[in-house]
């Protein structure tokens, strides 16, 4: 399992395959995970989500901004999604990463994007914002922005990453805020988190029960799990906690009956909606995460046309892994060291 989660993850992160991605994504089917790039695209499918009692959260996908006017570029198009779901009356709010709005070099013009999007979201009913959480090291800055937007907007959350060790701290640190709880997607260090799924699992249903006991505020349990999602209906049910207080979550694409069933049967429910042209990093990780979307990942890939065109990327990815594999043999004495002054420094701002 370890070596197809570390397969996806190096793939996930390699910007020339998510280049040539952009450039034949419909091809390969992604149009089946991602809901288009274009607004009519975003509004057709969140309104098909409502009609069916599923709300969405959209998230515009793009990962390797290195410039201010990416940076800025990106926070535009964040408004204009935004403006398009207010003004099409849509349930649906936002989800943004950092990243993507500059914060990797140039932490000042980070926030003034971020400050801008809440508060332009805020005159839009309140429309939610919520953080994503990418790679370990990046935790920092999610919890240094978030602590100075909280005092003022109540419209903002974050994702609290269950394989984390110091997923139980962000926990503690946000009982007023809504928050996302989610297994984890990155590969992370042992000395940071959890690496079994049996460990994983354990953890993510803990604090699911920890949550839901001693908070009124919302949370939205993200998974495709069936065994955790009879897990907490059951826990509800014996706690005698009121539906309104939580949600479902899962991604476009994957498991949408069970989806489907899940909001008939009147729990809240949320379809995280990505969309745009960077598809690829997204949907590796998805497949890192949980091998199993590899089902269907095969059941749309598996075309003649479709396989064509993956297979000349597959070329590619294979050699690049056996290079990544060469590389990886060589020593790193200070690899515990390096991840160890990562956590402390997250640690600083908890």
């Amino acid at each position: 399992m370890g070596l197809v989660k570390n397969f996806f993850m190096a793939l996930s992160n390699n910007a020339f395959l998510n280049t040539t991605a952009k450039k034949v994504g419909p091809s390969l089917g992604a149009n089946k995970v991602v809901a288009g790039n274009q607004l009519p695209d975003i509004v057709r499918t969140i309104k098909r989500l409502n009609d069916k009692n599923i709300a969405g959260t959209v998230d515009i996908l793009g990962e390797f901004v290195h410039t201010r006017q990416e940076a800025i570029d990106a926070k535009n198009e964040i408004l204009e999604v935004m403006k398009v779901l207010y003004d099409n009356r849509l349930n649906a709010h936002m989800s943004i990463k950092l990243s993507q709005l500059g914060i990797e070099f140039d932490r000042a013009l980070a926030y003034e994007n971020v400050y801008e999007i809440v508060k332009t979201a805020k005159s839009y009913n309140n429309m939610h914002i919520n953080f994503d959480t990418e790679k370990y090291e990046s935790l920092f800055d999610v919890t240094q922005t978030l602590d100075r937007l909280k005092s003022e907007f109540t419209n903002v959350g974050t994702v609290i990453q269950a394989y984390l060790f110091k997923a139980d701290v962000l926990l503690d640190k946000y009982p007023d805020l809504r928050l996302r709880l989610v297994k984890g997607a990155y590969k992370e260090s042992p000395h940071i988190a959890y690496q079994t799924k049996e460990e994983i699992d354990q953890n993510y249903i803990r604090l699911i029960e920890k949550r839901l006991l001693n908070t009124d505020n919302f949370t939205s349990i993200a998974t495709h799990d069936h065994h955790v999602i009879n897990h907490v209906k059951a826990f509800v049910e014996e706690h005698q906690i009121d539906k309104s207080k939580f949600e479902f979550q899962m991604l476009y694409g994957f498991r949408t009956e069970l989806a489907e069933q899940i909001a008939n049967e009147g729990y809240h429910f949320t379809i995280y909606v990505p969309y745009g042209d960077d598809w690829f990093g997204y949907f590796m990780r998805r497949l890192a995460e949980r091998p199993q979307n590899l089902t269907l990942a095969f059941k749309e890939f598996a075309k003649p046309k479709r396989l064509a065109i993956f297979g000349g990327i597959a070329l590619f990815t294979t050699l690049f892994t056996l290079t990544l594999k060469k590389k990886n043999k060589q020593p790193k004495s200070t690899t515990a060291t390096e991840s160890n002054a990562q956590q402390q420094r997250c640690i600083k701002i908890l």
